[in-house]
């Protein structure tokens, strides 16, 4: 799923937690997270929305959360933020954080 300033909004009045990955094409260490990010949205589809935004695209979004070095991963509850995870991690890492919002 893309994360866009247009639909955020919508995805956090969802009430679900939200998982947004920070990246960019150009970024080889977002390429290694985002097969990751893939897998994760699929396991945890329908309790948890997960995503990613490209910064190109997307700097004021990007700008609102903050994001100074990609990737960066912002794990969302109740509308603030409740961890992020800065660089490329094991899934592990990324499933830990999850679990924890839910």
């Amino acid at each position: 799923m893309e994360i866009t300033e247009k639909n955020l909004p919508e995805l956090l009045a969802s009430g679900k937690p939200v998982v947004i990955d920070f990246f960019a094409t150009w970024c080889g260490p977002c390429r290694r997270v985002s097969p990751i990010i893939d897998e994760l949205s699929q396991k945890y589809a329908g309790s948890v929305n997960i995503g990613k935004c490209d910064v190109d695209a997307e700097e004021g979004l990007a700008a609102q959360f903050g994001v100074r070095s990609i990737p960066t991963v912002v794990f969302i509850k109740d509308g603030k933020v409740f961890d992020t995870q800065i660089g490329a991690a094991a899934q592990s890492v990324f499933e830990e954080k999850i679990e924890a919002m839910l």
